[in-house]
């Protein structure tokens, strides 16, 4: 039993590595890209994650409608839109982030992921970690943030400019909303069993209407509507990006609703570190001591809590 869910795990995580290896490609090209002789940027961030949503939507319903059937849902509407909107919130702000800060910063703030998930998994999510389980995911989270931290990063931040600003403080958001996320997913699967496609379709439908408000609101919509007239070969980036959002989704809501949202957020953290692994190995590129300490770090923070687990 335990070696099918370590081979369905894996599985899911290799889907998790594909898909948002392309999909961090698509997001910086759309986000960082300067547009036209007037080198505009791209700033329509509720849009572009209202297409996102709409899409995860439309292959959620595929999904239960072919290939993944699933039993009635019983999940409290309330719980889906309360999910939707820390998931949401989570998702913006990390996007507008990027308007703030370089795409390696994001990737380090985010690498803290797991850290508010346990932590409000405790206080919301009515789960109880051991004092062992927050010294491994401790470790894989600090091997994480310093393989992928760079000592000089061209285009940083002077000596003068604060060490916390917009983009930072939008990251924290971002994680504290991360972990709003988990903790309700946590209860959710606790009192109802939700499933991963009526999770998928039901966050993402209550994203959708939340978004659709936003952008009407705020009347970026229409800017947005002129962006795209004026350089329409983004179309094809955000499309992408959008489906591999979809797939990418898939897998994490499978990965929530048969493992839990804490081991989904180990996955989704150090995908980021066996991206920038693999591209060493292949490519032969040299690591620094301290990106060498880094690995050893993930690596036993890994294998150790996969050996306590299975004690437990």
């Amino acid at each position: 039993m335990v070696l099918g869910n370590n081979k369905k795990i894996l599985a899911y995580a290799f889907g998790i590595f594909i898909c948002y290896f392309y999909y961090g490609i698509f997001q910086e090209k759309i986000t960082r890209t300067k547009y036209g002789p007037d080198k505009r940027t791209y700033t329509h961030t509720m849009s572009l994650v209202l297409i996102q949503c709409i899409v995860n939507t439309i292959f959620a319903k595929l999904m239960l409608l072919t290939f993944l059937k699933q039993p009635r849902d019983l999940t409290k509407s309330t719980y889906y839109a309360s999910c939707a909107f820390t998931y949401l919130v989570a998702m913006v702000s990390s996007n507008m982030a990027l308007q703030h800060v370089n795409y390696p910063t994001q990737v380090i703030g985010k690498s803290c992921k797991p850290i508010p998930v346990m932590i409000l998994g405790v206080l919301i999510g009515r789960k109880s970690y051991s004092l062992l389980k927050y010294l491994f995911v401790l470790m894989i989270v600090i091997g994480v943030g310093l393989f992928m931290y760079k000592d000089n990063q061209s285009g940083g931040k002077s000596v003068d400019a604060p060490i916390i600003g917009t983009g930072e403080l939008l990251l924290i958001l971002s994680l504290s909303m991360d972990g709003m996320t988990g903790a309700i997913q946590e209860r959710m699967k606790a009192e109802f069993q939700s499933k991963s496609g009526h999770m998928m379709l039901h966050m993402n439908l209550w994203s959708t209407l939340y978004l659709l408000v936003g952008v009407f609101l705020t009347n970026e919509i229409w800017s947005f509507i002129e962006f795209v007239q004026m350089f329409p070969f983004i179309l094809f980036n955000i499309f992408a990006f959008s489906v591999l959002s979809a797939l990418g989704q898939m897998f994490i809501f499978l990965t929530v609703t048969e493992f839990g949202p804490l081991p989904c957020s180990i996955v989704t953290t150090t995908r980021k570190f066996f991206t920038v692994l693999a591209s060493v190995i292949f490519f032969g590129n040299e690591l620094s001591n301290r990106q060498w300490f880094a690995t050893a770090l993930v690596f036993s923070g890994l294998t150790l809590d996969s050996l306590f687990a299975k004690k437990r």
